[in-house]
């Protein structure tokens, strides 16, 4: 063990310790792989944002790469100007606000006593869960099911039918099962309940993994369209993705994308409006993960090792 240190290792002339050749040769490659990896990653990103601010010409000869050409904010102009986006944009904040808070609520719930070996049923609890990640009831039903409870048209067609999402669920499951047992005990003989061992001493010392789920929920519930373009037939309760999403199809099916718009200018819109709709999209989610990155990065290590 000693002989193979001191290959990786060896003692330099000011006293120090001075790396190898190999390892320098390993922290070159990973070094340059890294970068690789990020420049891959970031260049589909940074080709929208290219193509969101370029002209309709240099898009359609290819010309846009990293780099807008022919600067222009023809389409955000449109889409910012139309009083229903901003209405949209409203109903979305408060769909993913109300969404992620009542799916951590259950979830949090759920997991915490899943993970508890003790609970009776507990095998049956967790093959019922299980079960709905590979099979449900099928969009016709869920649709009789939604508009026979009234969430037609409202905020809950959104939020209970995804209020659990299993893998989330599983992945708490697994980090309250590390939870030391004694802090729980020693909380118990100080006279707390179940409720008050979770509130006040579970929850405080899981903010890694709260804060990915809070992120998985958010990024998930943001993006979601589809239910809302099933259950909802009303524009105006409509989130911002169903109103992206019908902004692009009536550019790519050659409709007119506005009334009082000129062809040139209907034509720059319909050019650009996919590379818009993404930056549109995306940019919330962006601009919250600097917050909550360092919980982010603690929580995707869960179960990768053994407490």
């Amino acid at each position: 063990m000693r002989r193979r240190a001191d290959r990786i290792f060896r003692p330099s002339t000011h006293g120090g310790i001075k790396d190898s050749r190999s390892y320098t040769v390993f922290r070159v490659v990973n070094g340059v792989l890294i970068v690789a990896i990020c420049f891959i990653t970031l260049y589909p990103f940074l080709n929208v944002v290219a193509q969101a601010f370029s002209s309709e010409a240099y898009i359609n000869s290819g010309q846009v790469n990293l780099i807008p050409m022919g600067f222009n904010v023809t389409t955000f102009g449109y889409v910012m100007s139309d009083p229903l986006f901003w209405r949209n944009y409203g109903n979305t904040v408060v769909y993913t606000v109300v969404a992620t808070a009542i799916a951590m609520v259950l979830t949090t719930s759920f997991a915490y006593a899943l993970s508890k070996k003790h609970l009776k049923g507990r095998a049956v609890f967790i093959g019922i869960a299980v079960f709905t990640m590979f099979f449900n009831g099928g969009l016709i039903p869920n649709y009789i099911l939604i508009n026979t409870l009234g969430f037609k048209n409202t905020i809950w067609a959104i939020v209970l039918p995804n209020a659990i999402s299993i893998f989330n669920l599983l992945v708490m499951k697994a980090f309250f099962e590390g939870f030391p047992e004694d802090l729980e005990e020693a909380a118990a003989i100080d006279g707390l309940t179940t409720y008050g061992i979770l509130l006040r001493i579970v929850l405080p010392l899981s903010k890694a993994v709260i804060a990915t789920m809070v992120l998985f929920y958010a990024v998930s519930f943001w993006n979601s369209w589809f239910s809302a373009f099933l259950y909802m037939d009303r524009s105006d309760l409509y989130p911002v993705t169903v109103y992206l999403r019908n902004l692009l199809a009536a550019a790519t099916g050659g409709e007119s994308l506005g009334a009082g718009m000129g062809s040139g200018e209907s034509a720059q819109v319909a050019s650009n409006v996919k590379a818009v709709t993404m930056l549109l999209t995306v940019l919330p989610i962006v601009c919250l993960y600097p917050f909550i990155q360092k919980y982010f990065v603690s929580g995707v290590m869960l179960g990768s090792v053994k407490q």
